[in-house]
């Protein structure tokens, strides 16, 4: 076989295999969501949600603040040499918090679930996929997605917001920290340009972009736990395929979601209406 013959039919082998995996990964997403949304009480079970809720969302608290915290003081550290040249050092709160509360905030603290819930989702599932416990579960006439899968998505999807609001706010509060007590900016200041930069809707996109983070991470997460294989070995690669198709996935949906909401929030604002039209 000629060398191009060999690599075009390599690259035809791999896309086929891509479309496949995807076209499996969306029934599987597919079938998640319906029962979620369709058929709650065949799922709605506290017994159910809660370890999930408090495997995503308690277990998660200290690395989120100790993330949010970090890179609030470092954008203040590495910020203020800027700011000072330019004599608007007193803006910093405001230019930080807006970063952190519309793109930084929910990006970092998605990041981390997909490395920290992640991987155990994918690590569990798949645990349970090479020891035909999934199989089991059939056998007996139990659905291991309404069972396993659903709670776990849904866990993700109301504990993400959370964990970014806290993020946000721990975010903010370490900024707050650097600006007025090392490079002596006043509270006042500090508060009074976060209030004019910060503006209602900049929260709300940070909270509608962590509930498509979250889904998207318990999605991908749940799958690659469903269908790894190998042994151990297939577990762990699981794991961390899982962390890496999420950043992916987290990194796609951000710029997607910028977009649209930016566009959005230009449509909404009366001023930005009259500068579009201008």
């Amino acid at each position: 076989m000629l060398p191009a013959t060999r690599a075009l039919s390599h690259f035809g082998h791999s896309t086929l295999i891509t479309l496949d995996g995807l076209g499996r990964f969306a029934i599987f997403s597919l079938a998640a969501l319906r029962i979620a949304v369709f058929e709650p009480m065949s799922w709605l079970r506290w017994s159910n949600l809660a370890p999930q809720l408090y495997s995503v969302g308690a277990a998660s608290v200290l690395v989120v603040a100790i993330t949010g915290a970090f890179i609030g003081m470092i954008l203040a550290l590495e910020g203020y040499d800027q700011f000072a040249a330019l004599g608007q050092e007193q803006q910093m709160g405001g230019v930080i918090n807006a970063a952190v509360t519309k793109q930084i905030g929910p990006v970092l603290a998605a990041v981390m679930l997909a490395g920290r819930v992640g991987g155990s989702l994918a690590a569990e599932l798949g645990s349970m996929r090479v020891t035909e416990q999934l199989d089991a579960m059939r056998a007996m006439a139990a659905d291991p997605i309404r069972t396993l899968v659903v709670p776990r998505v849904v866990a993700c999807v109301l504990m993400t917001p959370l964990l970014t609001i806290y993020s946000d706010v721990v975010g903010s509060l370490g900024a707050w920290a650097i600006v007025t007590g090392y490079f002596g900016v006043t509270n006042a200041d500090y508060w009074h340009y976060t209030a004019q930069f910060v503006s209602s809707w900049d929260p709300m996109t940070g909270v509608l972009k962590s509930i498509a983070f979250g889904l998207a991470i318990a999605l991908i997460s749940c799958y690659k736990g469903f269908t790894c294989s190998g042994g151990a070995s297939g577990v762990g690669r699981a794991s961390t395929e899982s962390f890496v198709a999420s950043f992916l996935a987290i990194i796609v949906i951000n710029l997607v979601l910028a977009q649209f909401l930016g566009t959005v929030q230009r449509l909404l604002d009366p001023d930005s209406m009259k500068t579009l039209i201008s």
